[in-house]
């Protein structure tokens, strides 16, 4: 029994210290990660079949960690630092609303590729050349190589289980068995946000390629870490935003007496004695603005998506009133048209004949002069806000309007101008558009609006 002890004891001291081995590795030669592997603790846990973590713990078999060590002793540093860019990355704490099976894919593919990228030397494994193909062969279908970007691949193309197999044999290093289990990774989401923004920090603070080997490039880092750390938004609740109380008519079960209802039906037949309120006091959507720049780099479809997705979101009785005031605004440097919204049926009409014009130098302001009219005017009567759908490169106002302002961007942009501070900025998916765009079809199959697209490009050329 002594013998048997001394011997798991070695192993267990022996998988240690090669975990300690691998975390000095990454350390030295990829120093802006340092806050982040401190922030993590290695822990065994007999059993597994690899290595996993949940945010907070890295655990992983002795006998596991020595077996590929042995074998490839590359491999342990590598799946240590698979596991803690997972974490800089935020996908563990996305697994609450992806397609598992697809997100998981995505991730592994995503992280591996950024050590692909970096090819660093004391991360090198054996079919790195094969993985390094794969990976350029898919970033070809898809851009760059984020989890967002792969995972939306995989869901347009559903890939089936044999060739997720192949990407897994390829890109897979770590389990994923606590990324399910919200109550242990949300306390540390909080923190990993600061990590990451401090990684992302540190490395623009040294030079390009410090970090890197001879041939490789920090690119795929900083894209990753820049979809990681941005601000997401519910495109729902940008437009609650714009929420007010108004009317609609329904019965109002919180007023309405059923007693008394019910007792006039019994004595006198078909005569209740209190009728039902047929108005009830609700908060919904009902008047907003929405800008489009006619000047930015907005392809017809991804105008199309945005577009559809808004008119998804007036579909919904919980969210708009059934008779809405909504405008859709062109404008350039200057307004170019202007078309009222009633219902979702204009909506729809909209999105399926409309066309974009303009297409000169961007100026944000005459927009806003121009829904100052419209509120003189009396067109509006108690608007909430506008969304100016545009690459942000313009004259933005100075002064601020008495609703609120929101700028949807279609990608990060460092050396774009930072919008007034009275407004609120957010990046909408192009890709997640793009498809909005391709759903808007007609029965026959053929796309509707395609005017938007052929209009614009015709005329650049």
């Amino acid at each position: 029994m002594e013998t048997s002890i001394s011997k798991e004891q070695k192993t267990a001291k022996l998988a240690r210290e090669v975990l300690r081995l691998s975390g000095d590795s990454i350390v030295m030669n990829m120093r802006f990660l340092d806050v982040a592997l401190s922030k993590i603790r290695p822990a065994s846990k007999p059993g597994l079949k690899g290595m996993a973590t949940d945010g907070r713990t890295l655990w992983y078999d002795d006998a596991f960690v020595l077996r590929r060590y042995k074998r490839e002793p590359a491999y342990i540093a590598r799946c240590c630092l698979h596991s803690l860019l997972h974490l800089v990355f935020y996908h563990p704490f996305r697994y609450g609303d992806v397609e598992v099976t697809y997100w998981d894919a995505a991730a592994d593919i995503a992280v591996e590729n950024v050590m692909l990228e970096m090819d660093l030397h004391f991360i090198k494994l054996h079919k790195d050349t094969e993985r390094k193909a794969a990976a350029a062969a898919l970033k070809t279908k898809c851009g760059a190589l984020t989890a967002e970007k792969i995972y939306r691949y995989f869901l347009r193309e559903k890939p089936d289980e044999e060739e997720l197999a192949g990407w897994k044999l390829l890109f897979h290093r770590d389990e994923h068995m606590f990324w399910n289990m919200p109550e242990q990774l949300e306390i540390s989401l909080a923190e990993w946000k600061k990590i990451s923004e401090r990684v992302r920090t540190d490395i623009r603070t040294f030079s390009k390629g410090k970090f890197t080997g001879k041939n490789g490039n920090e690119d795929s880092l900083e894209k990753n870490l820049a979809e990681a750390v941005r601000d997401r938004y519910d495109y729902g609740d940008i437009l609650r935003r714009f929420m007010v109380t108004g009317e609609e008519i329904h019965p109002n079960d919180e007023e309405f007496d059923y007693i008394y209802y019910t007792y006039g039906l019994g004595q006198y037949g078909n005569m209740p004695l209190v009728e039902p309120l047929e108005y009830k006091d609700i908060k919904k959507v009902k008047e907003f603005v929405i800008a489009i720049d006619t000047s930015a780099s907005c392809r017809g479809k991804i105008v199309k998506g945005f577009l559809h997705r808004t008119y998804s979101m007036m579909k919904s009785a919980e969210n708009f009133f059934s008779k809405v005031n909504v405008h859709i605004v062109q404008c350039d440097n200057e307004v170019q048209s202007d078309v009222m919204i009633t219902s979702d049926e204009d909506f729809e009409a909209y999105i399926r004949t409309g066309k974009l014009t303009g297409f000169g130098a961007t100026d944000f302001r005459p927009v806003f002069a121009y829904v100052d009219e419209l509120i003189e005017k009396k067109r509006f009567e108690n608007l909430k806000g506008l969304i100016y759908f545009t690459d942000g490169y313009g004259v933005y106002p100075e002064k601020m309007p008495d609703y609120d302002v929101i700028f949807a961007f279609l990608n990060e942009d460092e050396r774009r101008p930072a919008v007034p501070h009275w407004a609120l900025p957010v990046v909408l998916e192009e890709e997640e558009l793009e498809d909005a765009g391709e759903q808007v079809m007609p029965e026959n199959g053929e796309k509707t609006g395609s005017s938007y697209l052929e209009n614009r490009q015709d005329q650049r050329r």
